[in-house]
């Protein structure tokens, strides 16, 4: 990309999660730029543009990321296709512990993640297209995904079982942005991560004895 349409990105994301997007003007990216309005207009049409390209570059490091560990990018549908429901049935529960760790670093080490996460905690409430976004990347989409994962897995009340494996994950994101010791935090999150597998066995086995019972 080129350097200054990256450097407008970053800048503006900056600004919009320390003052929230309605609060920030073009004018107010071009000046902490030290350029032009009529500099910035030549990489981006409006403010919007700006943050429609922020969002195409969330979408486009998620897609890599659950590539990079094998797990489909995707949630599913009634209409998705062969592959994808080839790509959740070749997923396992190591792929989704590494996964789920890196993505916490992601969310709370990555500059660029962090302060996206950041932007739409603050203006969820604000806009409805920041509400959709922040259900989308942090609440409601994440919950869903691991609910479609876990399904593969054959683990009972899959949707159930991803609210309570992603809750902690969504609580540690606050804790994080406050503790003194991150690191400390993301320790928290990779322990609750790893007992994952054995949980999961567990609760198949008592599923797989009460089908039995019945």
């Amino acid at each position: 990309m080129d350097n200054m349409k990256e450097r407008i990105l970053r800048t503006a994301l900056r600004l919009f999660a320390a003052n929230g997007y309605e609060a920030v003007s073009v004018s107010d990216i071009a000046g902490e730029l030290g350029v032009t309005k009529g500099a910035l207009y030549r990489h981006y049409r409006n403010k919007h543009d700006i943050l429609d390209s922020i969002v195409r570059r969330m979408e486009q490091q998620d897609a890599e990321k659950s590539n990079d560990h094998a797990l489909p990018g995707e949630a599913l549908t009634e209409d998705s296709p062969p592959d994808t429901l080839e790509s959740y049935q070749s997923v396992s529960s190591g792929n989704i512990i590494a996964f789920s760790k890196e993505m916490f670093r992601y969310w709370t080490e990555d500059e660029y993640a962090s302060l996206f996460r950041k932007m739409l905690t603050l203006e969820q409430f604000r806009s409805r297209e920041m509400g959709m976004l922040y259900q989308q990347y942090l609440v409601s989409g994440p919950v869903g995904y691991v609910t479609d994962l876990f399904t593969s897995l054959g683990i009972p009340d899959p949707e159930k079982k991803a609210a309570e494996y992603y809750a902690p994950m969504f609580l540690l994101y606050s804790m994080y942005d406050g503790a003194v010791d991150k690191a400390a935090i993301t320790a928290l999150a990779d322990d609750l991560l790893d007992d994952f597998p054995e949980n999961a066995s567990r609760q198949k086995a008592e599923s797989g004895k009460g089908q039995k019972r019945k």
